[in-house]
């Protein structure tokens, strides 16, 4: 027999699921009858095992340890449950620590929830197990809102059907500084992920039947009630403005569809029309190949319910409703804006409503943060200096801009915003909705649209053209030695520009932390940063050109885009897309 048989018979005989079971030992026989691609499947199911990082676990379906299945999830749950005790122990504390579950609706979340759960209650903590599926968000403010010590959302989020993933915040007594309900960040990940190492066996980890705590809706309500209330209490010509706002909304098959329109309703925002096709969560993503709103296609469907209906706006959600796309009618044309885009439109008016509440020039308004990842656009800081208010970049990842001190608003590129941080330490695509949808609202009561604010920002900073290059893999393998030579020989022009800057971002930049990257800075302005994503297999390029306007912003946007067609040519070039 060989090294991996023996690494299958062993799993299977330490597997709890008896279809998990069934499906190794179906690829292990036709691997021994000689069949290459079932070797290559169970070489690629046991070349080790899924990694626990900071995004906690992502991977695809099925058995062996490089897969998402109940035997990782429940050596996943037996680490965290060991590290909680410890840290706990390290303060002194005695007695259970406060672990709050919730899942999504995708293949496995709910047994890979339970699984969870009667691992923290058999450990002697106190497991609260969300009332359904529900979006990230519920299970991020429910962090916070009951203090917990930890939180578990089974989710793959925006990846493709066949994945499913496990993410962890910390918070309560365990983290009590500014990352408290945050996603973990190191060291916590390497001190769960060495528990995780150390349990022996699946069978060695204690499941309790029962004892675990099932939530009731009343945690849900609150957090509608809380993100309902982002947009202010509305005046009376206010919610007159609010309820004559036509919103076309898609859950793209996930989990926010009731959530993000019980909460827009809550706000004032009731003439709502959700794609039927998209309404209800379905774990197979039928009439997307990736449901991703980023993805082209993937809202093809509400783009055109949109024109049917004559909406006002296009909010879609991901999976599991941490994130935000927006679309809006540009040059008579529905059209989704890119995510800096609508970072920058929430920034602003974020900012102006801190600089309304507070004093300008006190300390309160340079006390407060605006805060987006190194990768999306630098208006954000301009839009931050032009109110009074700091700016702070940080490493890709909301576990970063999460834990920023002082944070009043954080995005990232990825249609990732953070519009109020003091109910969830991370992206959340329903508090986000509520504010788009109230500026619609207050653009309309004007009439003046989402096109009218983008060019007021391009007025007062100018044009902020950003666009993402990606080469994606079949196989991770070629990532690093893509991101090798890119570093090792990087382009010494990019648009028929000079490179005028390369700085190794595993160096450290800007002030940061280390982080696998590369930044290209031409003498033209353009600034390019090439990374690994952190949660698919691509390689993801981030180009930005800046172009002054003088009147007219018609002008600087063609010129911008001009620029932006030569420098996405030569990124794809460079990274052989």
């Amino acid at each position: 027999m060989t090294e991996l048989a023996t690494l299958a018979r062993d799993w299977i005989a330490d597997d709890p699921d008896s279809e998990a079971r069934a499906e190794l030992e179906a690829v292990l026989a036709a691997h021994e009858a000689g069949d290459p691609e079932s070797s290559a499947d169970l070489a690629d199911r046991f070349r080790g095992p899924l990694e626990f990082g900071t995004a906690g676990l992502r991977g695809r379906l099925g058995a062996g340890p490089n897969r998402m299945n109940r035997a990782v999830v429940i050596r996943a749950a037996a680490g965290l449950a060991r590290y909680l005790t410890d840290a706990l122990a390290e303060l002194g504390i005695e007695g259970p620590a406060r672990v709050v579950i919730g899942y999504d609706a995708r293949h496995g979340s709910r047994q890979f929830a339970v699984d969870t759960a009667a691992v923290m209650t058999a450990a002697g903590h106190d497991a609260l197990l969300l009332p359904r599926t529900l979006p990230t968000p519920v299970l991020a403010y429910a962090t916070r809102a009951l203090d917990a010590d930890a939180g578990v959302m089974v989710t793959a989020s925006h990846n493709p059907p066949q994945d499913n993933g496990y993410k962890v915040y910390l918070g309560g007594r365990v983290v009590s500084d500014d990352g408290q309900g945050a996603q973990i960040v190191p060291p916590y990940d390497a001190e769960i992920a060495s528990r995780i190492a150390a349990v022996e066996t699946v069978a060695s980890v204690p499941r309790a039947e029962a004892g675990w705590t099932a939530l009731d809706e009343d945690v849900v309500n609150d957090y509608i009630a809380a993100a309902a209330a982002v947009a202010g209490p509305p005046a009376q010509a206010d919610a007159a403005a609010r309820a004559a706002v036509r919103i076309v909304l898609t859950p793209l098959h996930g989990v926010g569809g009731d959530t993000v329109e019980a909460t827009l309703r809550a706000a004032g925002f009731t003439d709502l029309h959700t794609v039927p096709e998209q309404a209800e969560p379905d774990p197979d993503f039928p009439t997307v190949d990736f449901p991703n709103p980023e993805e082209p296609g993937a809202i093809d469907l509400s783009l055109a319910l949109a024109s049917e209906v004559g909406a006002d706006v296009v909010i879609a959600n991901d999976p599991d409703a941490d994130r935000a796309a927006v679309a809006t009618v540009l040059d008579g044309q529905w059209r989704m804006l890119h995510g800096d885009v609508v970072g920058s439109l929430l920034g602003e008016r974020v900012a102006q409503r801190v600089e309304r509440e507070g004093t300008t020039g006190s300390a309160v308004l340079a006390d407060s943060v605006l805060a987006n990842s190194i990768v999306s656009s630098q208006q954000l800081a301009r839009i931050a200096d032009s109110h009074g208010l700091t700016h702070a970049n940080t490493l890709t990842g909301f576990k970063w801009i999460g834990r920023e001190p002082g944070l009043v608003f954080g995005y990232e590129e990825a249609l990732g915003y953070c519009v109020a941080p003091d109910l969830v330490r991370d992206k959340d695509g329903l508090t986000a909705a509520v504010m788009i949808a109230d500026l619609v609202a207050e653009l309309k009561s004007e009439g003046r649209t989402l096109a009218d604010a983008i060019d007021d920002l391009a007025r007062e900073h100018g044009v902020y053209l950003t666009r993402q290059v990606s080469a994606r893999f079949a196989d991770v393998a070629e990532i690093p030695a893509l991101m090798s030579r890119l570093l090792a020989e990087p382009p010494a022009s990019l648009a028929g520009s000079a490179v005028a800057s390369t700085d190794d971002m595993n160096e450290g930049f800007q002030g940061l932390p280390p982080t696998n990257g590369l930044h290209l800075a031409t003498e033209s302005g353009a600034r390019v940063i090439i990374r690994p994503s952190g949660t698919e297999p691509k390689v993801k390029a981030y180009l930005e050109v800046i172009a002054p306007v003088d009147g007219d912003v018609g002008p600087a946007r063609a010129s911008a885009e001009r620029a932006m067609a030569d420098l996405e040519a030569d990124v794809k070039k460079a990274l052989g897309v």
